[in-house]
């Protein structure tokens, strides 16, 4: 049976604010998938694979390189990468450059971290794991109930994913994203 691969880079999905650090500092804990696919009955196999565990702002081309290497080499076709937002368009631009045709990449994380009650993350997980299985090749961005190819997305002032003909369309913050419209 088709299996879906996981791969955990870290970002805000994946973070834990343990009380031995008083709450004032955070990890990048075990991938949030595992917690979050163990209460379901999916019907895809799956597995975990952790490349980093970085806030994404922390990422550099070393760990790119990584993630695009896993992504290229993996057997499985349809991938999920769990990373941090602010630079994540950055990594899927990284990755859309050397990715096989035949493969599929959906790039998602978290608003909030999966263990914080009110966190996006259970449904951003989902959204990509329906995506990745039924989407042509490529790699896209999978936040919020949207979906992007990764080449069409941008960030807004409020921190959220639009299409680059958005008007608040952006780099704002985030060190990777450049607006560039592709042809």
């Amino acid at each position: 049976s088709p299996k879906v691969l996981f791969l955990q880079t870290g970002g805000t999905i994946d973070k834990d604010y343990p009380s031995r650090l008083h709450g004032y500092s955070f990890v990048i804990d075990e991938p949030a998938v595992v917690r979050v696919l163990t209460d379901v009955d999916l019907a895809v196999g799956w597995r975990v694979e952790t490349i980093v565990r970085k806030d994404s702002t922390d990422l550099n081309d070393d760990d790119r390189s990584a993630i695009v290497k896993a992504c290229c080499e993996a057997e499985e076709t349809a991938i999920i990468v769990t990373h941090g937002t602010s630079t994540m368009v950055q990594t899927g631009k990284a990755i859309a450059q050397r990715l096989p045709a035949d493969k599929t990449v959906v790039i998602t994380g978290a608003l909030l971290p999966e263990q914080f009650k009110h966190s996006d993350a259970a449904f951003n997980i989902g959204l990509a794991v329906g995506v990745v299985q039924t989407i042509e090749p490529g790699v896209y961005v999978a936040m919020s109930g949207r979906v992007y190819p990764v080449n069409a997305v941008a960030r807004d002032n409020g921190g959220r994913f639009v299409p680059l003909s958005h008007p608040e369309a952006q780099a704002g913050d985030d060190p990777g994203i450049i607006i560039e419209q592709s042809l």
